[in-house]
């Protein structure tokens, strides 16, 4: 009898044979030709699809879609989209779904335009507080997936449904409300222009140039092979590159936005969590098997909550940046924008079974689908149906996908 409870005893490290205890070691886009021979082609697809888009329409566009000034408002018009796909990212790495991110996003962005407009709260305070609501909402949601173990398309249907008749509810009888305060407008209108937008990338560039040198230690300090030493440099310079191209485009139009400095804040916090801190290993742990999670000593309660707390607090803060936008906090919820956030982080190879994917791919997929929903209004001809219909076909496409690489890996043992 002791020995039975020794073999079925598990420790933290035994959960590796399992699951996978720490998220993918690549940077955004990384596709290694000893990746490639394994049949693990990562990202390649949806970079390859995203340059077809690219030179398809610029072609046809005659060469309108290129301009600086194009792809500026392109970016800045997915803001919004790519914070709550995030948020998205996050429910799916634990092979749950979160339903009420829309929801959630405009009653957070109404929350803080009401303290704003009707009672004079400063800009700072006003984001807070709907950031705080997101908060709660999504521990809320949590706690009745977690602990009650109600599944969570229940729960966030359920969500989606009270939260729209919410934000109703607290802008009775109004159907929209202005936003007035400069502050908060000038989230998604106000730009950052040189020479602080040249100087801003660099401690990002240090930072990303001391995580690869991390990296590449750590691996050594655990006997793991290491690539050549020119590989760093080539990952650094990648990034330089697509840095400074990025600056010129944007130069070249009017600036950088405040927003793309919000989107990839969270975006650099989030892949620095969930890829070097225990909680980030125990999120991949928890999506890839939880059962195997729990017998490693993992609270896999405290990790669900955690995670829907934190996606509807990023929805707030999407929500926010939506309201900014169109400077006012409407009533009606659009569910276009949940959809849109599920889809850019399933083309952004984000499984849907959870334990699988990086918030780098929200990159690739809001591009995929800023640059179809922007190519095709630059055709007159291209109606709203044929769009979405196009949208449709991408997204099945990348679940096609996914699902192949899933049951090959499964087959050959990976």
């Amino acid at each position: 009898m002791q020995s039975n409870v020794t073999n079925t005893s598990t420790t933290e490290s035994d959960v590796s044979q399992h699951v996978p205890p720490t998220p993918p070691n690549e940077s955004f886009g990384q596709v290694t030709m000893s990746r490639l021979r394994r049949g693990d082609i990562g990202q390649l697809p949806a970079i390859l699809m995203l340059l077809l888009i690219v030179v398809v329409f610029e072609i046809f566009s005659g060469g309108v879609f290129l301009y600086p000034i194009n792809l500026s408002n392109l970016i800045l018009q997915e803001a919004d989209v790519a914070v709550i796909a995030l948020a998205a990212v996050l429910t799916l790495l634990l092979a749950e779904i979160d339903l009420s991110l829309a929801a959630v996003a405009y009653l957070c962005g109404a929350v803080t335009v009401i303290l704003s407009s009707y009672h004079h709260w400063p800009a700072a305070l006003a984001l807070i507080a709907g950031l705080v609501a997101g908060l709660i909402i999504g521990l809320i949601n949590g706690l009745l997936v977690a602990v009650l173990h109600i599944p969570s398309f229940v729960v966030t249907l359920a969500g989606y449904i009270f939260y729209s008749g919410l934000l109703a509810q607290i802008e009775y009888p109004n159907t929209t409300i202005i936003l007035f305060d400069p502050a908060l407008k000038g989230i998604m209108s106000n730009y950052v222009i040189f020479p602080w937008d040249v100087l801003s990338p660099i401690p990002i560039i240090a930072i990303y140039l001391g995580v690869l040198f991390f990296d590449r230690r750590r691996r050594e300090q655990a006997g793991l092979r290491v690539g050549p030493m020119w590989t760093v440099w080539l990952k650094l310079g990648v990034v330089v590159v697509l840095v400074a191209g990025s600056l010129v485009i944007f130069e070249s139009a009017l600036g950088v936005p405040y927003a793309i400095y919000i989107v990839f804040g969270v975006l650099i916090v989030s892949w620095l969590v969930l890829r070097y801190t225990t909680f980030g290993r125990h999120v991949y742990a928890v999506g890839g098997n939880p059962e195997a999670a729990r017998r490693a000593g993992i609270n896999v309660t405290l990790i669900r909550i955690s995670i829907f707390g934190l996606g509807s607090m990023l929805a707030g803060l999407g929500g926010i940046l939506v309201t900014s936008r169109t400077t006012s906090a409407p009533t009606a919820v659009d569910p276009r924008l949940l959809l849109l956030a599920i889809a850019v982080a399933v083309i952004g190879g984000v499984s849907l079974f959870g334990g699988r994917g990086s918030v780098w791919g929200v990159v690739l997929g809001v591009l995929i689908i800023g640059c179809l929903e922007n190519g095709l209004t630059l055709f007159a001809s291209a109606s709203a149906a044929f769009e979405q219909m196009l949208e449709g076909a991408v997204l099945i496409a990348a679940v096609i996908l996914d699902a192949v690489t899933r049951r090959r890996n499964a087959v050959s043992g990976r």
